[in-house]
């Protein structure tokens, strides 16, 4: 199949497309499964970011949490028009025009260190993300839709795995070539003169330069594998631009209620892992150093990992709102009681909760567009513009932190549990499915 031709008309995913073979679908699922890994990657490093930044710049909990606040709200900014911009040229194209935005943003990160600029940091971090933004909305609903509808949320779980594996091992990458060098203690930057903490940010701020011109160049060299595979086209998912629909996204009250449980998984996910490094470092927790603390965020993204992988073989067996509830209940109970006990208990169980995590954004998401048909690419734009609750959240989260200290700030993200509880049991019920159980 021709990739400069997007709207090129093919069956519905239930039936056979012609010209595909099971074969082609594993090797399009095996290619669009790297950006689900970069992006991945590239949006845990943001945990090391925050405690590299927050020592430069001298910053509270609320202003480090920018970081997090200019990432996320991309996803807010940028989805909608992402959803279009499928429409109009189709999901790989869409793919290779996130891939090369990020890349931008990556290489932005060069003159942001050289001038110590923390806006200019923030300005590349919103650059990257759009470009994340456009890769989520069109390579999750195409996950959902290459393939049998009834492994769908196995799919998509299968390739967070992947996401998952990024994230798991940025935290030890990124410690070793950003928290390379000890900062030294506020008390001894408020001493330095101003020249010579100029002097500190610079040579501070240059550990980002290396990592993320790499970044920059592994972009656009999968840009071009992209833009060079055979991906097969499905425009069942996706509509023309400018071409009339009988339907409305308003009407699905899953897809709503499912836009506010994507808010609600991602700003309690992101908060955790944004204050992980900070918690480990308190005395009563575990007393780390941030360099060491920041070893220790790859067990909870790697637990993310793992779930992800036991979640694709649980999903074809398991509903998918059941496991979802299920996990909910787990990631609320291990934070309620890291909140209440403190030392190596406090530490582990809120570890543990990346485990529990790991099958909640793939879950939501594949519930979010049950039965959304040619609607599903408009309504990933929707879900994915909620994805900023990770900008939100972490946020709220900072000012909390500031007036009743870190500790007791996760009580936020443990509310959030609570909802996705409440959507996973009732709330991610298609409208079909609601009005049939209405009847009986």
């Amino acid at each position: 199949m021709e990739w400069g031709k997007p709207n090129d008309q093919m069956a519905s995913p239930k039936a056979p497309i012609a010209g595909s073979q099971p074969g082609v679908y594993r090797r399009a699922l095996a290619v669009v499964t790297l950006l689900f890994f970069m992006w991945g990657f590239l949006t845990c490093l943001n945990d090391i970011l925050v405690p590299h930044l927050k020592s430069i710049f001298e910053l509270t909990y609320a202003q480090v949490m920018l970081i997090q606040f200019s990432f996320f709200s991309a996803y807010f900014l940028f989805s909608i028009p992402a959803a279009k911009i499928v429409d109009w040229i189709g999901y790989q194209r869409t793919m290779v025009a996130g891939l090369l935005t990020m890349s931008a943003g990556a290489f932005l990160f060069v003159p942001a260190a050289s001038v110590v600029s923390y806006p200019l940091f923030l300005t590349a971090l919103i650059i990257l993300a759009a470009g994340i933004t456009a890769l989520q909305v069109a390579a999750n609903p195409y996950v959902i839709v290459l393939g049998s509808p009834e492994t769908a949320s196995s799919r998509l779980n299968l390739t967070q795995a992947f996401n998952s594996l990024g994230t798991t091992i940025a935290p030890s990458i990124g410690s070793l070539l950003i928290l390379s060098a000890a900062p030294l203690a506020i008390e001894e930057i408020r001493s330095l003169t101003p020249a010579a903490l100029q002097l500190y940010r610079t040579q501070q701020a240059a550990s980002v330069k290396m990592p993320y011109v790499v970044i920059g160049l592994l972009l656009v060299l999968l840009a071009g594998i992209i833009g060079r595979s055979k991906l097969p086209t499905i425009t069942s998912a996706q509509h023309p631009l400018g071409e009339q629909v009988n339907d409305s996204l308003w009407r699905h009250r899953n897809l709503i209620l499912g836009a506010l449980g994507i808010f609600t998984y991602v700003g309690a996910e992101v908060a955790i892992g944004s204050f992980l490094v900070n918690y480990f470092s308190q005395p009563e927790i575990a007393g780390l150093s941030a360099k060491v603390a920041a070893k220790y965020v790859s067990f909870y993204w790697g637990g993310a990992m793992v779930g992800r992988f036991i979640g694709s073989a649980l999903l074809r067996k398991v509903k998918t709102g059941h496991l979802l509830g299920l996990c909910a209940a787990f990631t609320t109970t291990l934070l309620v009681t890291s909140i209440v006990t403190s030392g190596h208990l406090a530490m582990w169980s809120i570890l543990a909760i990346g485990l529990f995590n790991s099958i909640m954004f793939p879950s939501i998401f594949t519930l979010g567009l049950a039965e959304l048909g040619s609607l599903a690419g408009d309504g990933s734009g929707i879900l994915n513009m909620a994805i900023v609750g990770g900008a939100v959240i972490p946020l709220a989260q900072g000012f909390i932190a500031d007036r009743i200290g870190i500790h007791h700030a996760f009580l936020l993200p443990a509310v959030c549990y609570l909802y996705i509880l409440y959507y996973a049991l009732a709330g991610s019920k298609p409208n079909s499915e609601r009005i049939r159980q209405d009847r009986s």
